[in-house]
Order: structure tokens, then sequence, then C-alpha cells
């Protein structure tokens, strides 16, 4: 093993190294834990990495005091837990001048080997070396990652592409101070439409093919239902749990009622208990495939038995067609506004006001005026539909005590009163939501 490292090393001082066109995320760093690179498979984990590698050379580290490892290189195995002091022996054997300096090591799928957990512990107290981890959700979640390393980790989150690093990915510049042209929005708006139907997977947005992306996608899919819940979980009812994602992916930004889920498997004969669909949706979770929201209430009874708002990771499934897809664009908005938020960090909530109508998202924050609230409307332009938004938004504020709210339309800007405006998803998309 000790050769094998000492070529690896030498291979990744040696060698060019990916210049990837860079993320907006930013990493979370503290001396003494570990920064932990999670989110969903193919979201560009460790093209993000390769990003802060190009990072840290460009402050001026020299490249001697890095180090990359992927251990699903094959060239590692058989790997145990006692290879891991030889990385040390073999790194520092070469320049032993580097014990006394900061080095920072990059461990790509390092949760593969058994015992990880207690060598990163030991670097981390022991050495000057920051360390850097990166692997795929289902076997590297945040909980998992503060047990195993006793709340000496920070995560990172990794999603598809936002609406601005889409644009960088297909060689779109912004002007700078920014303007809102009518060249601009032209532009803006054919790429939304892109970014709705193609979403945000890296690898993708090279392909033109529609068939080739609807293949990659479907592959996608079933590696995180097989390898990300069922070998993970050992469920062992997969045929409930691909009518589940299929239901999913079929109502994104809807409420859904795990009751009324089981009584429709029940009526097409598919036998499940509630319990495991509970536990199914969780592990949907896990993997970074759906995501969550809950009504907001002081009360965490209220929380409890008022179902939750499901939304699916990434507009390009719907896109693809995978299954019986909504055809309802405004949904697929919605879902776009959330992973927008949630991108950012944000845990966005849904309200429903006293008079039974319901407002998409509300961001609770310290101070009121950085409190949001946001509906989601794909137009205004039937006079029914725009009462109904504007009414809700408008009762919205009020009862929250608010200043102000937004309405995210698909191609409209409009001043709706002094307390709402309506806002084009182009152009919303590229605002930073972020709040104390």
């Amino acid at each position: 093993m000790r050769e094998i490292l000492e070529e690896l090393i030498d291979d990744f001082q040696e060698r060019d190294l990916p210049r990837p066109i860079p993320r907006d995320q930013q990493p979370i760093e503290l001396r003494g834990k570990a920064t932990v690179v999670v989110g969903m498979r193919r979201v560009g984990k460790t093209w993000f990495c390769y990003q802060q590698i190009q990072r840290l050379l460009e402050e001026g580290v020299p490249k001697e005091q890095l180090l990359y490892l992927n251990f699903e290189d094959e060239r590692l195995l058989p790997f145990g837990a006692k290879d891991f002091q030889t990385i040390l022996d073999v790194y520092f054997s070469r320049l032993p001048a580097l014990k006394d300096v900061q080095c920072h090591f990059f461990l790509d799928e390092v949760q593969r080997i058994d015992g990880w957990e207690m060598f990163v512990r030991r670097v981390l107290d022991n050495e000057r070396i920051s360390v850097w981890i990166t692997g795929f959700s289902s076997r590297l979640l945040s909980r998992e990652i503060a047990t195993s390393l006793r709340g000496r980790s920070l995560p990172t989150e990794i999603f598809p592409l936002s609406f601005a690093e889409f644009l960088r990915f297909q060689g779109v510049e912004l002007p700078s101070p920014r303007r809102f042209g009518t060249r601009t929005r032209a532009i803006l708006q054919n790429m939304a439409q892109r970014y709705l139907d193609r979403g945000g997977f890296p690898e993708l947005q090279s392909v033109e093919s529609d068939e080739i992306r609807r293949q990659v996608l479907r592959n996608h899919l079933d590696v995180v239902l097989l390898r990300d819940v069922v070998e993970r979980y050992s469920v062992t009812n997969v045929a409930a749990l691909r009518r589940l994602i299929r239901h999913i992916m079929s109502a994104p930004a809807t409420r859904f009622s795990v009751n009324k889920f089981y009584n429709s498997l029940r009526s097409q004969g598919i036998s499940c208990t509630k319990d495991n669909l509970y536990q199914y949706l969780d592990h949907l979770v896990d993997a970074y495939l759906v995501h969550q929201a809950s009504i907001h209430s002081r009360s965490e009874k209220v929380r409890q038995v008022n179902p939750r708002k499901i939304y699916t990771c990434d507009s390009g499934y719907a896109g693809a067609g995978l299954t019986a897809m909504t055809m309802d664009r405004g949904a697929i908005l919605e879902n776009m506004v959330y992973t927008h938020l949630r991108r950012q960090g944000l845990r966005p909530e849904y309200v429903m006001m006293k008079n039974g109508l319901e407002v998409d998202f509300f961001l609770p924050a310290r101070r009121v005026a950085d409190r949001l609230l946001i509906q989601v409307c794909w137009t205004l332009e039937n006079e029914a539909t725009r009462r109904r938004e504007v009414t809700a938004i408008r009762e919205g504020i009020r009862e929250l005590r608010l200043k102000a709210g937004t309405i995210v339309t698909w191609n409209e800007h409009e001043r709706i009163d002094d307390k709402i405006e309506a806002v084009p998803a182009y152009r919303w998309l590229l605002e930073d939501q972020s709040i104390d």
C-alpha cells in the first residue's frame, strides 16, 4: 500500500488540476473541525473540492501543502483502517518540513473505509492539517457525521445549480452593475425556460438531446432509489417505495398526507404500513431527493398534525417526464423557488390564513424587517387567480404583521400596491434572499 500511496501523492502533485466552473456556495471552515461536503449524487461535490483547492493555490498555498485522495480509486483496494497512518508517513516523508506548516487534506469518499472517523479525529487533534471530506448522502448524513466525529465537523451542503450558476455554465454573463434592459430580459427569460426544462445537474448542461437527458435522469433516479435507499436501509417493499416516489414527482409543491397515500395504496392492492411510509419519506429526504416544508406555527403540535409540503430536489425531473409529471407550471415554478431558498440555507414554511387561503413561503427571522413572505403564481393575467393570490399574501402581511410581500411570477413585473410587488422568476432567482 505504501508504494500505491506514493504513486497517488506524486500524481496529484504533478498533474494539472481541473478548473471547474465556480459554484457560489461558501464552505464552512473552522480550525479544528473537518469541513464535510454533503449533498445528493451528481451535484458536483468533488468538483466543489477542486474549486477549493484552486482557491488555496491562488491564495499562495504551495501545492506541496495540499493532498487529494479519492477512495473510489481501485488502486487503493484493499485499503483498511491500518493504512491511514501510511498516508501520513508517506506524505511527511517526502517533505518533513510540512509537519510544521498548515496542510490541507481532501478525502473523497473516505467513508467507504471502516474506521475513517477515528483517523480524521486523530489528524484534527494531533496534526496541523485541515480536513475536507466528501461523499454521497447515503453514507454521509449530517447527523451521522456529528455522531462519528463527536462535534468535530461542520457540514457544507451542495445542491444542483442555482439559476446564476446555470447562466455561468451556459456562458451567459450579466452586465455589471446589473441592469434588466430589453435585451437582457429576453436572454434571461429564454435561459429561465431552459433552466426549468433541464434543471441544475452539472453533467446535463452540455447535453442538448432531450432523450439523452431523460435517460441520464432515469438512471440517476434509479441509483438513488436502489443504492441510497433500498440497499442502505434494507427496504423490502420496493413497490410501495416506487409508488411513493412516483406520487411525489407527479405532484410537487403539494401537501402530502401519509394517511391519504396509505389508503390510496390499499385501494390499489399494495400492502404497506403507515410507519414504513413515514420511514421511506425520511429516507428520501436523507438522500436529498426530496425536501419538506412544515406549516408555520408556534405550536409544535400544530406543526406535527398538519401535512408537510413536498418538493423535489430539481425541476429537471419534471422536465424529463420521468413519471406522469404534473403539467402544472405554477407547481414547478414553486418548486424552483423553494430550492432557491433551501440552497441558501433557509428553511421556508407555508402559512395557512384564518380565511383558509395559503401563502407558499414564510421565512421567520429574529428581526421583523428580515422576515420574508413569498407567494408563487405562474401568471396573474386571470382575474380570479389574481384576486386569490393577492388576497392571500395581503392577509398574510396583515396576520404576520409584516411590511411587505413578494409574488414571484413567470415573467410579469408589477407594483401591485405599496406593500406587494410581483417579480418575474428570472429576476427573483438572481437575488440573494439571505436573512439574519
